[in-house]
């Protein structure tokens, strides 16, 4: 793999690790770290793949059409279902064997595959948190959002994902292995090689990182701020209105959720990479940069967790332990409706519903 033109550069005498004399495929870490890395990488996969997998499926089965919170769920469930089958089993078999066995075709291939899943799973969200801001701030927007915009939405999110993931593979930019050896990820050190390089570094942290993040964050502080100042009004609702407002806010509290997991994830692996590609070369330890990395690729793991404890507790709720209890814990049964769908609630709330 050659270096992007010779464009002037802060650092024009740097060499990326990969370029380095040696194997850049061998790893950098000792036998014994990665055996631990491949069997947490391991179990993290098992139970992405699986929980994703049955979210996917239980979903699919109803035989009603899906609605817009369902298509989204969907939607997470397959990209974080997709990263979990694509990516972890090439990382458990090069951190077993100690070394990157799939060569460089294989390496793009793999931080293709992380990139355009991860980049899918953000623009997801951030799709949610705006229908979420619509149907909570500005409810004479929000009512018009119908099955057919959320699929406008999605077929906008794969293609989005998809545009920014090819362009590495097309010339703008690359994919690279980690300093670590045994994976592959998009290839921050060409920021510190080239002005080409910059500027492909720049364009992926701002379109997919700061500025879905930026919309994430904004649509959830105005709801919030929202709800602080509509609390007095609320209480004039009647009851319809009351359960409908009800369930907007369980589906924004929940989705609130996801995201904090999501970005807690990455945050840490987008600012190791920032300092890779900005800072000094080679500042991040090699051991320090193993970390964010396994940390992001659990990301995929959390969103069957929260649908799964959401489920438990409307399980518990329709227990028989707790039939005395089922009209003040009505909102715990409801809560998995706001994520999935999937209960038969009341008449009223159904046609609070109507809309989605």
């Amino acid at each position: 793999m050659a270096l992007t033109g010779n464009e002037t550069s802060a650092f024009p005498d740097y060499v990326p690790h990969y370029h380095l004399a040696g194997d850049p495929f061998a790893s950098k870490l000792s036998k014994e770290a990665d055996i631990v890395a491949a069997f947490y990488i391991c179990i993290i996969g098992i139970l992405s793949a699986t929980g994703n997998g049955y979210v996917i499926y239980i979903t699919i089965k109803r035989k009603t059409k899906l609605r817009p919170p369902e298509l989204m769920t969907v939607n997470l469930a397959i990209f974080d279902f997709g990263i979990s089958v694509t990516g972890k089993p090439f990382f458990v078999a090069s951190s077993f064997s100690h070394r990157w066995l799939f060569g460089w075709e294989g390496c793009r291939f793999y931080g293709w595959a992380g990139f355009f899943f991860g980049v899918g799973s953000l623009i997801t969200m951030t799709v949610v948190s705006l229908d979420r801001y619509l149907k909570i701030c500005h409810l004479r927007y929000g009512t018009w959002l119908m099955r057919h915009h959320a699929f406008l939405c999605l077929v906008f999110v794969w293609l989005y994902a998809g545009f920014w993931a090819t362009m590495p593979l097309v010339g703008w930019g690359s994919y690279a292995p980690e300093p670590f050896g045994t994976s592959c990820t998009l290839d921050w050190w060409l920021a510190q090689t080239s002005v080409a390089g910059q500027s492909f570094v720049m364009a992926i942290l701002f379109f997919c990182l700061i500025f879905p993040t930026g919309i994430i964050v904004f649509s959830y502080v105005m709801i919030i701020f929202k709800v602080n100042s509509s609390a007095k009004e609320i209480s004039h609702f009647d009851t319809r209105n009351k359960n409908s407002h009800s369930l907007e806010m369980k589906l924004t509290k929940v989705a609130m959720l996801i995201c904090a997991g999501f970005l807690i994830a990455w945050i840490p692996y987008a600012v190791v990479s920032v300092v890779s590609a900005f800072g000094e070369p080679d500042s991040v330890p090699i051991s320090v940069s193993v970390i964010p990395t396994l940390l992001a690729k659990s990301s995929a793991m959390y969103n069957p967790i929260i649908y799964q404890v959401i489920n438990l507790k409307r399980s518990c709720a329709k227990s028989s332990c707790f039939q005395g209890l089922k009209k003040c814990r009505h909102f715990k049964k409801s809560r998995f409706y706001t994520i999935s769908g999937s209960l038969k609630d009341r008449p009223s709330v159904k046609e609070s519903h109507s809309e989605m």
